[in-house]
């Protein structure tokens, strides 16, 4: 189609184009000095449970969000290398906000920020004394006698290890978002670390930890054209205030990485070489566990344009555990894709509450007819 020369719409086309160069500028200084960067983590929370640096949250819903109506809460594992806040970025994006809109009593386990006091943290630290007493936290305060679990990332990891290790632990279902178990999958990242390459002390500092800036580095490897396309993108958003939101809290996100306890570094890195979850090699604190020992109802969703935990690594995961219950969703999403945006709208966020409450109706019908 040829362009139009009928002068009223060039006029409009050029009226158009110089008033969004105008708020390009005027949000162009905005996001260089930092001036009215958005709030992320802004729905109502309590903490009602903490250890060490380990707090677990209480989400209460912003005013007008409407009763709990499911008694079976909700208790969400985050990773260890991630801010949580990317699951409650802002009002209208947020994966908390939604749970707690439908009736859902949503927490979520946090670790905080570690330091050298947390470097001697290993794998069995999180899964045999923090998260068991997180799920006796949310029992203890909700008042219900099971959770539902949701593991994002490498929270699903520990999530499926919690299931291995103890799975007569009062969980009513346990979804995992984006979480890796194939390593040989994991492309770049996995094979940073082969045993001729990177030793996982090459990467520890003074504290015994990873720094969050080699965390950082280790992501822009995986995509190195991150950067460049960030700032196309940026040119084309400027304009628009909503979108630039949007961008902001993102990239806000993406460069705000915290350490990785290094005993638990060292541990996560000899699982990746044996690939132990896929050999069913896995040990914690000197002893074996296996997921076929995990028997909860479990449903696996997997971001399929995911260049953090590639499908590939991810898909496995209803094959290695012992549930008779396992159904794996996958979307043409990518890592936070399947939280946010339309894949999330239309998709996920529906089945995840239809999974929960078919589970927690399922459960509570079982009580009572007990």
């Amino acid at each position: 189609m040829a362009p139009t020369t009928e002068p009223a719409e060039l006029v409009a086309r050029v009226r158009r184009d110089v008033g969004r160069n105008l708020l390009r500028a005027r949000n162009g200084v905005k996001y260089v000095t930092g001036i009215d960067r958005p709030k992320v983590g802004t729905t109502p929370k309590d903490t009602v449970w903490r250890r060490d640096k380990a707090q677990l949250w209480r989400y209460t819903g912003d005013p007008g969000t409407g009763p709990v109506t499911d008694g079976t809460p909700v208790l969400i594992v985050m990773s260890l290398i991630s801010r949580s806040y990317i699951l409650d970025l802002y009002p209208g994006a947020s994966f908390v906000a939604a749970l707690r809109a439908q009736g859902f009593d949503t927490y979520m386990l946090d670790w905080g920020i570690p330091d050298e006091r947390d470097a001697g943290n290993g794998l069995d630290t999180y899964v045999d004394e923090l998260l068991p007493a997180a799920v006796e936290a949310v029992l203890e305060t909700s008042g219900a006698e099971q959770v539902n679990l949701i593991g994002y990332c490498y929270g699903g990891l520990l999530s499926l290890l919690l299931g291995a290790a103890h799975p007569d632990l009062p969980v009513s279902s346990l979804i995992t978002m984006a979480t890796p178990v194939d390593f040989d999958e994991m492309g770049l990242f996995g094979r940073m670390f082969d045993q001729d390459r990177l030793q996982p002390d090459d990467l520890v500092d003074q504290t015994g930890n990873v720094p969050p800036e080699v965390i950082r580095n280790a992501f822009r490897v995986l995509k190195p054209t991150a950067d460049v396309t960030q700032y196309a993108v940026l040119w084309e958003k400027l304009w628009d205030d909503k979108q630039m939101e949007g961008y902001q809290v993102m990239g806000q996100w993406t460069r705000d990485h915290i350490p990785f306890p290094g005993r638990a570094f060292r541990e996560t890195v000899e699982l990746m070489r044996e690939d132990g979850l896929m050999r069913d090699r896995v040990l914690l604190d000197g002893r074996r566990v296996s997921l076929r020992d995990l028997h909860w109802p479990v449903l696996n969703v997997v971001a399929a344009k995911d260049h953090i935990v590639p499908s590939r690594a991810a898909l496995p995961v209803c094959e290695l555990v012992g549930s008779v219950e396992a159904e794996t969703l996958e979307l043409p999403a990518g890592h936070v894709g399947l939280v946010m945006g339309k894949a999330a709208a239309t998709t996920t966020l529906p089945k995840i509450f239809s999974w929960l409450h078919e589970h927690g109706a399922r459960d509570t019908a079982e009580q009572e007819s007990a």
